[in-house]
């Protein structure tokens, strides 16, 4: 193997990607952008050719067959938060996933402010 070609695989994690290539230079989404705690699920609309991406557009929208925050399904796909948040804007302008809940609706529904000072205090002590 060549000096160059080795500076492109990682003999344990296979061929090296930069996330640029993979989002075509874009470091946002357009539109509004994806908070970490939002969930996001495919519409159900079928791709058809409307899938004119990449591998990796079809593994997100596989990764949101069911209900998914954000960050979890960049973990579970192994991809950096800004790839999957540009990768799901792509998705959302074909209409093929939606964010079913914004952090925002989840505010209203947060234990006081009391409580969450006794977990932080607990965790500390750890």
């Amino acid at each position: 193997m060549t000096p160059s070609a080795e500076r492109w695989l990682d003999r344990e994690a296979g061929p090296v990607v930069r996330p640029y290539a993979m989002t075509r230079g874009r470091t946002r989404p357009e539109g509004a952008g994806f908070e970490l705690i939002a969930v996001v699920a495919a519409t159900g609309v079928p791709a058809g050719d409307r899938l004119r991406y990449s591998p990796d557009h079809a593994r997100v929208l596989r990764g949101c067959a069911s209900p998914v925050p954000v960050a979890d399904l960049a973990s579970d796909l192994g991809l950096p938060i800004g790839v999957v948040r540009v990768l799901l804007g792509d998705l959302r302008d074909e209409g093929l996933v939606a964010v079913v809940a914004e952090a925002d609706a989840a505010a209203g529904r947060r234990p006081p402010t009391g409580v969450l000072r006794e977990v932080l205090n607990g965790l500390r002590a750890l």
